[in-house]
């Protein structure tokens, strides 16, 4: 029997400790805190989100249960469902932002080498956003129609580890275009969006940033052809085009060439049309990259089916920020942990298993793995055979 740690604890090690106490004096977390510092804060909306938690009451009985076992855990401070309603309130949400961007950081130098399906050398992002429904009663300063309040997560997804590299939470009413002002462009970076950020005054700031976005065409779309190349049909692409927009505000907006491709999905039998800033690429590499985008979609079902993002406790800006970024950190953590411990089992498996053996105490890679420990059947050797054959 392992008579070491808790899992939960071995779990922790993964986190930078050091790089936490930097965001938290940063932010003056722990000013005039005596005993639920926010490392005590950060252990028990950890442990909500490993363990599918429901509300502040459900956390403080699940963790007063395991009292004798929480000082190895890592926790220093009395758990009360009050003192972490008012941590939850008070305390600023970017301790934990900041402290998130650095597991990010973390994460994609781990998985920056992995064999991915998207046969690109360059960066790749997926753009996009997803709404999380609210009440309005309880969360009015997030309204976002007459009916009801939502808050936006606007994330932008390297698609070659499936990390979010930039989250920015919003409330319901925020056009998805305003995310823009407040992205740091990378040079040699491709942007992938869907049709919903065709804006010409800020895709220009893409070519201008030395960046290149690949974003799906408006059916009305006004532009002038001045080159072709030649295409494969049986590829999918149809056409290959230089163009100009010959729009009276477009043409203002965005006076640079542009490449239109037009693009037959032979699965599906959809059309697209892209439209881009990089001339060099194949087209079929264009087509295959917009279709990666999808990985954004599934990363937002993906969180909100396996954290708890959608019943949030504690209803003011603050306490809802708080939450959404440490359960992100929540899932960067997990997926350094299985890079680390080259773990066979999924994300969602990981969960599962974590959720129903945080206190126990086995070894984490034994945790983790799908192999079977040696020694399993022993019990099993001397069993007796009832009938022999």
């Amino acid at each position: 029997m392992f008579a070491g740690r808790i899992v939960f604890s071995q779990l922790m090690d993964f986190l930078p400790r050091t790089e936490f106490d930097q965001c938290v004096r940063s932010h003056q977390g722990n000013w005039r805190v005596r005993s639920f510092s926010c490392f005590d804060q950060f252990l028990c909306m950890a442990f909500a989100q490993l363990t599918f938690r429901e509300s502040l009451r459900d956390i403080e009985t699940c963790l007063r249960s395991l009292e004798p076992k929480l000082y190895h855990a890592g926790f220093r401070g009395k758990v009360a469902r009050s003192t972490l309603a008012d941590a939850n309130e008070s305390r600023d949400w970017r301790i934990f932002s900041d402290f998130a961007h650095v597991l990010i950081a973390k994460a994609r130098r781990l998985y920056a080498n992995d064999d991915v399906d998207l046969a690109l050398r360059h960066v790749a992002y997926a753009l996009d956003s997803t709404t999380i429904d609210l009440c309005l009663s309880l969360f009015p300063w997030a309204r976002s129609c007459r009916t009801k309040s939502a808050i936006k997560l606007h994330t932008l997804l390297d698609l070659h580890s499936n990390i979010p590299s930039f989250v920015r939470i919003t409330g319901g009413r925020v056009h998805d275009l305003h995310v823009f002002d407040h992205l740091a462009l990378e040079p040699g970076a491709f942007y992938v969006m869907d049709r919903g950020y065709l804006d010409f005054t800020r895709l220009y700031a893409f070519t201008q940033h030395c960046a290149f976005f690949v974003i799906r065409a408006k059916r009305n779309l006004d532009c002038q052809r001045r080159t072709s190349r030649t295409v494969d049909p049986a590829t999918g692409v149809r056409s290959d085009q230089s163009v100009v927009l010959t729009g009276y505000r477009s043409s203002r907006y965005y006076p640079d060439l542009l490449r239109r491709i037009s693009f037959r999905d032979p699965d599906r039998g959809g059309r697209y049309v892209f439209l881009t800033n990089n001339f060099t690429l194949p087209p079929e590499t264009i087509a295959t990259l917009y279709k990666c985008r999808w990985q954004v979609e599934l990363f937002f079902k993906w969180i909100k089916q396996h954290l708890r993002i959608k019943a949030f406790f504690g209803t003011s800006p603050n306490a809802v920020k708080t939450q959404v970024w440490i359960a992100i950190a929540i899932y960067v953590l997990v997926a350094i942990a299985r890079h680390e411990l080259a773990g066979d089992r999924s994300l969602a498996e990981i969960l599962q298993v974590l959720s129903l053996s945080l206190f126990e105490k086995t070894p984490l890679p034994q945790l983790l793995s799908l192999e079977k420990p040696q020694g399993a059947d022993i019990a099993s050797v001397n069993q007796l055979t009832l009938f022999d054959f």
